[in-house]
């Protein structure tokens, strides 16, 4: 990976007004981007994503960051606070339809989901995916190809290889006018190897997942 010369211009961001509250993207200039560590399916939640990725972003551009995950329940209005989140875990889920109405709301008035099935684990894939296509039954997830701006955003990441079978992972994107709101990744994007008391119990990650977040995270504060 290479990085890039480049620094994200913090004057991007515009006030948005959701239902009458600051809404996803409401950041203006000088303030820290905050993110969100996401409880769905009334109580599950990441106990294992590594929240390294926000403090290379401010190391590495002018976006000034809050270091740590904020929580926020996606069946209440707390979600339309930030402009990121991420949401993981392992085991089969269902969202109830206060979730799905503002989750939907949410990517589609500039917020954006980063989606990581926790560990490998195909069960929570197999939730996500039904999830997905029950919220956006019009858009399906697609592969997002190495010449996607999403690589190149901070660093220039030219292959998806995992940590531990050494092979090509696919990211998967839910594109909404012409943009990637959602990002999923079946093989992880935990970092798991920089989360605190965390191991990745047998599943596999996308080797140096801390670059493709930084990445990730930079694209959907840009667009």
């Amino acid at each position: 990976m290479k990085k890039t010369q480049r620094l994200l211009a913090l004057a991007v961001f515009l006030p948005l007004l959701v239902m009458g509250h600051p809404g996803p993207g409401a950041v203006q200039e000088g303030d820290k981007v905050k993110c969100a560590n996401l409880t769905y399916a009334m109580n599950k939640t990441s106990v294992c994503f590594s929240d390294r990725f926000l403090r290379r972003l401010q190391l590495e551009t002018n976006i000034l960051t809050e270091p740590r995950f904020m929580k926020a329940r996606l069946g209440t209005n707390e979600v339309f606070d930030y402009p990121f989140c991420i949401m993981t875990g392992e085991g089969g889920f269902s969202l109830t339809p206060k979730e799905r109405i503002n989750l939907k709301y949410y990517v589609t008035h500039g917020g954006f989901l980063l989606a990581s099935a926790g560990c490998s684990d195909p069960e929570w894939t197999k939730s996500f995916r039904g999830e997905m296509a029950r919220i956006f039954p019009d858009l399906k997830l697609k592969s997002i190809p190495l010449t996607h701006p999403i690589y190149h955003t901070v660093y220039d990441i030219k292959s998806t290889q995992t940590i531990h079978d050494h092979r090509g992972a696919v990211l998967e994107g839910l594109f909404y006018n012409n943009k990637i709101v959602v990002l999923f990744s079946q093989d992880g994007l935990n970092d798991t190897s920089h989360a605190e008391n965390c191991c990745c119990c047998g599943g596999d990650e996308l080797d140096q997942a801390e670059y493709f977040n930084v990445n990730i995270l930079g694209y959907a504060l840009l667009h």
